[in-house]
């Protein structure tokens, strides 16, 4: 079974090529120095943590990096 990870929502949706509210796990979204994001919660997948995103943003996406499994385009 996987660790449990911590994912985050961008609040920005400028940063990506998609320009929609992205996914992404605590270590990525500290690795691009995302500063304004929204805390999801602990999550064993991507999959949970797209759904929270989409209680906030409509239109949330899983990173194509660190949440391919979630991400549609």
């Amino acid at each position: 079974m996987k660790n449990l990870e911590r994912y985050y929502v961008n609040n920005n949706s400028t940063y990506n090529p998609g320009y929609h509210h992205e996914v992404h796990t605590e270590e990525h979204a500290n690795e691009l120095n995302i500063s304004s994001k929204t805390y999801l919660g602990y999550y064993n997948n991507c999959f949970g943590a797209v759904d929270k995103a989409k209680e906030i943003y409509r239109d949330a996406d899983g990173c194509a990096i660190c949440c391919s499994m979630c991400h549609k385009g």
